[in-house]
């Protein structure tokens, strides 16, 4: 069996697939791979589905998974509620990069953020909660985690656009790559308008019967190659 997640996001690159079963001894192994998102709770749901009705331990191994946000929360919420129907023992170990990083900044422990906790172990007196601080603080670097990892898929989604438009300047003014490259950028901060944006109107620009691109970035545009001499 091999659920697969319907795509949330239009840059997403990985969807979840989950994969393996039960090996007839009560005991089943799953395999996460790709990214967890919004909608893969469903995901694993329908995986957790498929298991006999004998299965008596579910192991998910998360060594395949790359990417997870928020969502990870009800994925794991699901894992650990398909247990407690059941009765039965659910783990999910494996944990590495950067939903490790997620597991750790919300406190969660990494090798299995589903493993019971012993509220006194060995005798000792119960571990006191964190301290306001400290929760604040981890909300601070999980919010500033947030924020890098969208900017990253904002980068990703805007690449090709990029390479576009240096491919048309190279054809256009006769300069290399790199010359290219500095001449978007310089035109991005001469016109103080987005990478993204400039690129856009240059390979709109290009096809026939397109509109030229807005007046700003055309002047942006003509000193930065006037500056590289061309």
């Amino acid at each position: 069996m091999t659920p697969v997640a319907p795509p949330s996001l239009a840059e997403r690159s990985y969807p979840l697939t989950i994969d393996g079963g039960a090996d007839g001894s009560g005991r089943a192994v799953l395999r996460a791979r790709g990214e967890i998102v919004h909608g893969c709770d469903a995901v694993l749901a329908a995986a957790l589905a498929e298991l006999p009705a004998s299965t008596r331990r579910v192991e998910l191994d998360m060594t395949g998974v790359i990417f997870m946000d928020t969502a990870g929360q009800h994925f794991l919420d699901t894992l650990r509620d398909h247990g407690q129907r059941h009765l039965i023992a659910v783990s999910a170990t494996n944990w590495h990069g950067q939903p490790r990083r997620i597991l750790e900044l919300i406190g969660l422990d990494t090798s299995d953020p589903l493993r019971p906790v012993d509220p006194n172990p060995q005798g000792l007196r119960s571990r006191a909660p964190l301290s306001s601080s400290v929760s604040l603080e981890r909300a601070e670097q999980l919010h500033e985690l947030r924020e890098e990892i969208e900017h990253l898929r904002r980068a990703i989604a805007s690449r090709p656009v990029i390479d576009q438009a240096r491919g048309i300047l190279m054809a256009t003014h006769s300069c290399t790559s790199d010359e290219a490259w500095h001449i978007l950028r310089e035109a991005s901060q001469l016109s103080n308008t987005k990478l993204h944006t400039v690129a856009a109107a240059i390979t709109s620009g290009a096809e026939s019967e397109a509109p030229p691109p807005p007046g700003e970035v055309r002047e942006a545009l003509r000193r930065a190659l006037a500056r590289r001499g061309r």
